[in-house]
């Protein structure tokens, strides 16, 4: 089915259930982590707290990562909407080539530092050494996880979305398999989650590579493509640019949040805010499965100025992104304590879960709306404005929020802060997207 003419919702499924499926595996993947540390990692309370104050370091390689993997799969996107192959070939050896530099550097810059990098990230003496354990292994393969993401990217807007999910599936399943392996039976403890986490992606990485091997594809390794090209670098970076700033303020504002759960909630606090992380990511996983279908074809019309199909397929994935969010907000306000308990048996930590979770997902249908809508104009290129909406939310309304509220509140004003800059960013992107589709129908 082409991308051009073919059905739009048609289309939309072929695309968005294979990254549906793998976005919602690899969310598992990120939970099962936390319930076997949860509950093979004594003391269970403390190691997830250590494994939350990883998190900004989670957000800072995918910043990275998706300035990269992003960006080309965006610009592959519309160069083969161009017809225009050669530099959409060249952008695979460039993102290669970029992904290998920037998964080396990362590591040499962050390793000397580790200790205090973490500590500021909002790791407590007690929980330091299980947050150290973590991301030492984690850093030591990060130049896989650059490649396996940006090279997955690549498969969806190269035309292969099943072969994406299946190199996703096969990292999740041999993940769920060395998982228990090696924290119960081998006694690794933290260190064993994040060994599965690397071996499982370098599994699948030589899946991934295999397939851009082959010549018979139109995107394949070739001579030639792998010398940087000014212009496509900087084509890359600049579409990559908004998920890239978003990662790096999602970075900014887990260390605001982390630093003041432990202030205002000590260890506790910081552990509930993990679990409901996790929580969270399971359906804006989903969320971004839905977008990384409209991306091929939004990007693919945008190039080849099919608008009409643009509009379609932006408002069909808004529709389903409201939908995925609508069901997180009904199952999490009514079962809140039983989704807490797969993560722990501290009732503590479940009371302060509970109590949070209740508060982060009362405005959570719109997440939905606002991350289809913002998506949209990178999908398209538009980078200046999928920057200026990613930034909204978070640095415009979200951290003066985590900085006042907290202050007179404690961690009730934490939780506050996020439904508030939810509602108030969502109103912001509609507008913007209204206008833009206003310039859609008078061209």
């Amino acid at each position: 089915m082409h991308l051009g003419d073919g059905n739009i919702r048609k289309l939309l499924t072929r695309y968005s259930v294979p990254a549906i499926i793998a976005m919602t595996a690899s969310s598992l993947y990120n939970m099962t982590d936390s319930i076997f540390i949860g509950h093979g990692v004594e003391p269970g309370h403390l190691a997830i707290a250590g494994l939350t104050a990883t998190f900004p370091f989670m957000n800072l390689t995918a910043a990275f990562g998706s300035l990269v993997g992003v960006g080309a799969s965006t610009l592959i996107s519309i160069k083969l909407g161009q017809k225009d192959h050669a530099s959409a070939n060249k952008a695979l050896g460039n993102t290669l080539v970029l992904n290998i530099v920037i998964g080396v550097l990362l590591p040499a810059i962050c390793f000397p530092f580790l200790n205090p990098i973490l500590g500021f990230f909002g790791a407590s003496e007690n929980t330091l050494g299980f947050a150290r354990d973590y991301m030492e292994i984690i850093l030591l393969g990060n130049v896989i996880t650059h490649i396996y993401f940006g090279q997955n990217a690549i498969l969806r807007s190269s035309g292969f979305p099943n072969m994406s999910m299946y190199a996703t599936l096969l990292s999740v399943a041999i993940n769920c398999v060395l998982n228990p392996l090696f924290i119960f039976s081998f006694g690794w403890g933290i260190k064993g989650a994040a060994w599965a986490t690397i071996l499982s992606q370098s599994i699948s990485l030589f899946f991934q590579m295999n397939h851009f091997r082959n010549r018979n594809n139109i995107i394949h390794f070739s001579k030639g493509i792998y010398r940087l090209k000014k212009e496509l670098v900087r084509k890359i970076f600049a579409i990559g640019m908004s998920p890239f700033m978003m990662n790096i303020c999602a970075c900014l504002i887990v260390i605001l949040i982390v630093r003041g759960m432990r202030e205002h909630g000590g260890d506790i606090a910081v552990g509930a805010y993990g679990i409901i992380n996790r929580i969270v990511f399971l359906f804006i996983m989903i969320v971004m499965g839905f977008n990384q279908g409209m991306q091929p074809i939004a990007g693919y019309n945008y190039g080849a100025r099919k608008y009409p199909r643009v509009m379609e397929v932006t408002k069909l994935t808004i529709l389903c992104g409201i939908v995925v969010t609508a069901a997180g907000f009904l199952v999490c306000e009514i079962f809140p304590e039983l989704m807490i308990k797969l993560f722990t048996t501290r009732q503590e930590l479940i009371d302060e879960s509970v109590y949070g979770m209740r508060i982060v997902f009362a405005v959570f249908p719109l997440v939905g709306l606002q991350m289809v809508a913002s998506n949209f104009f990178m999908s398209i290129g538009l980078s200046q404005k999928a920057i200026f909406l990613s930034m909204t939310r978070q640095v415009l309304f979200l951290i003066p929020c985590l900085l006042i509220l907290p202050q007179h509140l404690g961690t009730l004003g934490i939780w506050i802060s996020l439904p508030v800059s939810d509602f108030v960013s969502t109103v912001v992107t509609m507008t913007v997207l209204i206008r833009q589709f206003r310039k859609f129908k008078a061209l």
